[in-house]
């Protein structure tokens, strides 16, 4: 199957400019794809991730077309295969779910944590002055070090 492939909004500005000047209908395992032609290009309508898109059914790929502006298509039915046990569908999205899920619900912690502290009445204290204070309690920590740990 070819790499080169278009975009669905590139193909649908394509064809409301008369530019498509066919479209072709490829059985590829148990899928169909579409191959549109313009100008002296050809390529395959790819998915959101950049493959190229896979349609289970050809009503559902002719109910795209229609829709597109495409009423006029071949259709190549030569590497179609029914039976094929080649996946179409869309790889583990049970995985891509769950990690869109845990980050969506450490994003909602997250906030929640911020605006938590945001809402904190308790007065704050500038980083400077913790720095002092800070530099102060290692200085003293030091010399009672020096001193052998004996506290003054």
């Amino acid at each position: 199957m070819a790499t080169d492939t278009i975009d669905q909004k590139t193909l649908s500005q394509l064809v409301e400019a008369g530019a498509v000047r066919a479209a072709h209908v490829v059985g590829h395992g148990n899928g169909w794809t579409i191959a549109a032609k313009y100008g002296l290009t050809e390529r395959f309508l790819s998915a959101k991730r950049g493959d190229v898109r896979v349609f289970r059914k050809l009503e559902t790929l002719v109910g795209f077309l229609r829709d597109m502006g495409i009423s006029h298509f071949e259709v190549d039915a030569a590497d179609y295969d029914p039976n094929s046990i080649e996946r179409t569908t869309r790889p583990d999205r049970s995985a891509a779910l769950k990690e869109a899920h845990a980050a969506r619900a450490y994003d909602k912690w997250f906030r929640e944590q911020v605006q938590e502290s945001l809402d904190d009445p308790r007065p704050n204290v500038p980083h400077a002055q913790v720095q002092k204070e800070m530099a102060v309690k290692k200085a003293a920590l030091r010399k009672q070090l020096a001193r052998g740990g004996a506290k003054s």
